[in-house]
């Protein structure tokens, strides 16, 4: 399995270094909190929108977070780490919404740990080493912040699904089930990156399907690629 990509590890040495000679390394000592963001971790808007990472991804010098349009876009503004809106991370970078449903996250410090893989729960991860576009009979699994991990088999391609404030093109479906608050699931095949998702029908009870948007295009369209 690869290493997780860790960003300025040196700079996260030395800040440590520099806490430990303030404050002392003994009982009662203050630690630094590097915030970790991987696929699956929510990000925080000053508006109060809460958006789940798909995957992180680099362009040159710069780090960026790809999360669904919907959400991000709605909300260009400062992102951060925690609930609380105290631990500023990055801000919109570009989003589209309706048409596609993508938007991309510029992280602002170099004061985070960014690895490539996916929290699966429970102290699991899975390792992404490259994305795909999706292609129909093949399996694919997301991991769903209300319902964790669900997986299937993706059953159409280029699927358009109209919504109220628009319709979105070029989306892919798939078997496995959702519920309400797992929008924004990294969906993946192995160590594939695949997309993420951006709706769904019926739920895990009694059956449904998921639909994602294919992150192959959101890379290319910022010429971005996944760590």
């Amino acid at each position: 399995m690869r290493r997780p990509h860790t960003r300025l590890p040196m700079f996260t040495a030395v800040v440590t270094a520099v806490l430990a000679l303030l404050f002392g390394t003994g009982t009662g000592a203050t630690a630094l909190q590097v915030p970790t963001i991987r696929g699956g971790t929510v990000l925080y808007a000053a508006t109060g929108a809460q958006c789940v990472v798909g995957f992180n991804a680099v362009n040159g010098v710069n780090h960026y977070a790809v999360m669904t349009g919907h959400c991000s876009g709605t909300h260009a503004t400062t992102w951060y780490a925690d609930a609380a809106r105290t631990v500023p991370v990055g801000v919109t970078a570009g989003a589209s919404y309706p048409i596609d449903d993508y938007g991309v996250v510029r992280y602002t410090t170099g004061a985070l740990i960014l690895p490539g893989d996916i929290a699966l729960g429970g102290g699991a991860y899975q390792d992404i080493t490259g994305a795909a576009n999706p292609t129909i009979g093949r399996s694919v699994c997301h991991v769903g912040r209300t319902s964790g991990v669900h997986c299937g088999t993706v059953t159409a391609v280029n699927v358009t699904v109209n919504y109220a404030d628009g319709t979105v093109y070029g989306l892919f479906r798939s078997t496995a089930c959702s519920e309400a608050g797992d929008i924004g699931a990294p969906a993946y095949s192995g160590p594939t990156a695949l997309g993420f998702a951006v709706g769904s029908s019926g739920n895990c009870s009694s059956g449904g399907v998921t639909y994602y948007q294919p992150v192959a295009e959101v890379l290319s369209v910022f010429g971005l690629t996944l760590y």
